[in-house]
């Protein structure tokens, strides 16, 4: 059975991520053989994502529901389904595991601009537009995909998470395992978890696809598919 993709966010010509996708699912079927199925699904008609194969939480913020996109991470999981998370996929991913394993009471200041405790605050320079280096801890899981402890990566966001917050969110298990050059925390994933991945810059904006996480993913998501439903039947 091809595996079942669940592309998780407010669709839009203007977000450039969004007009990748398609070369980068091509990229995927052509160069690697992972014929994805992939279906869009709002912020807003996040219901019933236990029947995908892998779940990806796109840029695009402010998102049309913030707790649709929280309910697509804590799906993936719970339900041990390989989650792909960057930009804003990255920073819902991290509001929903600081609200529903650390039971930490916060809010995304784009969402929220009045609201205490932010975990996720704008960022005192803005990373729209600008590629920078990432430092990957070495036996990582993103180490591992990337094949290397050093990548550069481009961005296009404004908010991030605050540092104040990230020592509550290991001590919950999340692990932060790629840092900029002034220590600010890029990527984070879930140790135990099949496939658990998040990152504030965006590995669908690479000139060469799929990019090594973004293939990694989907490999997971494959492996997910053969594991839960079987091959694909044998054509006669």
């Amino acid at each position: 059975m091809r595996p079942r993709i669940a592309l998780v966010g407010d669709r839009s010509p203007t977000v450039r991520s969004h007009t990748r996708v398609p070369l980068i699912l091509g990229a995927l079927r052509e160069r690697e053989g992972l014929d994805l199925d992939a279906y869009w699904i709002r912020t807003d008609e996040v219901d019933g994502l236990g029947g995908f194969d892998g779940v990806w939480i796109l840029p695009g913020s402010p998102y049309r529901s913030e707790q649709g996109a929280i309910t697509a991470a804590r799906t993936a999981r719970e339900h041990a389904i390989p989650l792909l998370g960057t930009c804003a996929g990255f920073q819902h991913a991290l509001l929903e595991y600081a609200r529903h394993v650390c039971g930490l009471v916060v809010s995304h200041a784009e969402n929220d601009p009045g609201a205490p405790n932010p975990l996720i605050r704008q960022l005192s320079c803005s990373l729209a537009g600008h590629e920078a280096a990432v430092r990957l801890t070495p036996g990582s899981l993103a180490e591992r995909v990337v094949g290397a402890d050093r990548t550069v990566e481009r961005y296009f966001c404004s908010y991030g998470p605050d540092p104040a917050y990230l020592e509550a969110l290991e001590a919950g298990g999340l692990r932060f395992t790629g840092h900029d050059d002034q220590g600010e925390a890029r990527v984070a994933e879930l140790p135990g978890h099949p496939f658990y991945l998040v990152t504030l810059f965006q590995p669908e904006l690479a000139e060469r696809q799929p990019h090594p996480l973004v293939r990694a993913f989907a490999a997971a998501a494959a492996g997910r598919a053969a594991l839960t439903r079987g091959p694909d039947p044998v054509r006669l």
